[in-house]
């Protein structure tokens, strides 16, 4: 099955862009995903091809137009059915590793991308949309974030990547953020790789590496911390033992 990514966009020049270089550019070629764009502008109503409109209530900006957008969405849609559709906006819920192995696993996207002011609220529940944001910081508009959401998962599809391991031993696919790596030469401005991981004793590297992603997800991502934690604890009925006083 070829993993399918439609993205609606004012500018689709901007694609396949970075996913036409490298391993995602050579799997596309031999067919392992495809890519299409999709004008949203080709669905305004008007002769002028008008997306956008004044905020309903007054303020700065525009917004999307609910009726473009949704005439957008039902064309994209009738070729990829399956696909769920998703909006790049930083009012989504956070993009997680294993929202993004779950999306690799299916028929593909369906990926909106504002501009201006953003959304007209109602298409998210006239269409089924699912608001998502790649982090807490605000772009000019959806596309690099839509970028970032297809290079998460092109590089799962099978076959993509070299070695199999590569897509499981990395940050967030176990709630951790990965362990340091190191590679020649073995000193480096008076700083040396750590002696355990040249001591081809296979138990202790792994050791070492798991003390390290822990430590490192401790310090650097509490909030990673807490919930690898909450899990660790957490009995086998799926209920969170009570914590005593």
């Amino acid at each position: 099955m070829t993993f399918h990514a439609t993205v609606l966009t004012l500018y689709p020049e901007m694609f396949p862009g970075p996913l036409g270089l490298s391993l995602a550019n050579r799997a596309r070629e031999e067919g392992k995903w495809a890519l299409d764009t999709v004008q949203i502008r080709d669905f305004a109503i008007d002769k002028h091809k008008t997306v956008d409109d004044t905020p309903a209530g007054g303020g700065a900006g525009m917004v999307l137009r609910v009726d473009v957008l949704a005439a957008a969405i039902d064309h994209a849609r009738a070729a990829n059915p399956a696909a769920p559709i998703l909006a790049m906006t930083p009012r989504g819920k956070p993009l997680s590793q294993a929202r993004v192995r779950e999306l690799a696993a299916g028929p593909g996207v369906i990926v909106l991308c504002g501009r201006f002011e953003g959304f007209d609220e109602r298409i998210f529940e006239g269409r089924g949309v699912e608001e998502v944001s790649v982090g807490d910081i605000v772009l000019s508009g959806g596309e690099p974030a839509a970028l970032m959401l297809l290079d998460a998962c092109i590089r799962l599809l099978p076959g993509v990547m070299g070695a199999p391991s590569s897509g499981t031993e990395e940050s967030f696919e176990n709630g951790l953020l990965e362990y340091p790596h190191f590679t020649r030469p073995a000193e480096w401005e008076g700083r040396t790789i750590p002696e355990v991981l040249r001591s081809g004793d296979h138990a202790k590297i792994a050791a070492w590496r798991k003390l390290q992603s822990e430590v490192d997800t401790r310090l650097r991502r509490p909030d990673l911390w807490e919930l690898h934690e909450g899990a660790r604890v957490q009995p086998a009925s799926g209920a969170r033992r009570e914590k005593k006083d």
